[in-house]
């Protein structure tokens, strides 16, 4: 468990144990044991839930119910926090030959520039996203505000007849299924549309599951790949510019609000939100429900 043995290593060792043996028989008897050089594989997420299963069906039928009502149905989740300057960018672009974009060595932050933190929100329907960049920290009250920014400029044209919202997201980050302040935000946007939204979760450790992830994330890393993202402006402007064959359409806006991290939730403000626990794990599906005007003096 605690070394690295090479070829060459394991050659040397077995040479002082008094054989006569080169790295490349070695090699040969390694693949005659049916040994290869082989990498990591991310496959592991977390527990297994004895719910899985029945929650993803949980999750799928209800999105199916919202889609066939004509009702909005989204996928939001944070991607990947992005150094913001020249930094090396995975991927590669065409260039002139011998000449390969020149970036720093080191990955340190800027602190002038800062990180990109893209959070996207996905409607499942209508195959298009819309992604706020931010400059700040990632924050339930960053991710509530990414979707009624969504709302206000995409979703209400797009469902002009809605009586509810869907979100569909995973359990971690700042909309993870114990984040109090997640909660308490999605009620501002719930009074400000007058819409109960609805939070159906994914099940634990199935993060990578998230409708967003493919048909929106993905597109926008291929579109960015071998770019360094030396400002929020080309950040923006390459995220708007991610196309697919299929149609999809994605708008990009920069959020320069500040989110401070750390804000603590007292139990006289999660009893004053107007949320329903659904029957089947309440701590996943749960309803955020408009509260009632209050009345003018």
């Amino acid at each position: 468990m605690w070394t690295c043995e090479s070829l060459r290593k394991l050659s040397q060792g077995l040479r002082e144990m008094g054989h006569e043996i080169g790295r490349t028989l070695v090699g040969k008897l390694l693949h005659k044991l049916d040994y290869t050089l082989q990498s990591n594989r991310k496959t592991r997420e977390g527990s297994n839930h004895p719910d899985r299963d029945a929650q993803f069906h949980y999750l799928s039928d209800r999105v199916k119910e919202a889609l066939v009502a004509g009702q909005p149905a989204i996928s939001v989740d944070t991607k990947k926090k992005e150094l913001v300057g020249d930094f090396k960018n995975a991927g590669r672009e065409w260039r002139p030959q011998g000449s390969p974009e020149e970036v720093r060595v080191h990955d340190f932050v800027i602190p002038e520039l800062g990180r990109a933190v893209p959070y996207g929100v996905y409607d499942i329907a209508d195959d298009a996203g819309r992604v706020s960049v931010g400059i700040d920290h990632d924050t339930a009250a960053f991710a509530a505000n990414a979707v009624r920014s969504w709302w206000k400029l995409m979703g209400r044209e797009r469902y002009p007849n809605a009586n509810s919202l869907l979100i569909t997201a995973d359990g971690g980050g700042g909309t993870g299924s114990r984040v109090r302040l997640w909660k308490l935000e999605l009620q501002k946007p719930a009074d400000d549309l007058g819409l109960p939204i609805t939070v159906r979760r994914l099940p634990p450790g199935a993060s990578k599951c998230n409708r967003i992830e493919h048909p929106l994330f993905s597109f926008i890393t291929g579109n960015w790949r071998g770019k360094p993202l030396v400002s929020y402006q080309v950040i923006v402007q390459l995220v708007a510019a991610t196309t697919t064959k299929a149609g999809l359409k994605v708008r990009c806006q920069l959020d320069q609000n500040t989110y401070p991290a750390g804000i603590k939730v007292s139990d006289a403000e999660i009893e004053a939100i107007n949320l329903t626990r659904h029957h089947f794990h309440g701590e996943w599906n749960y309803t955020i429900s408009p509260n009632p005007p209050v009345p003018k003096r």
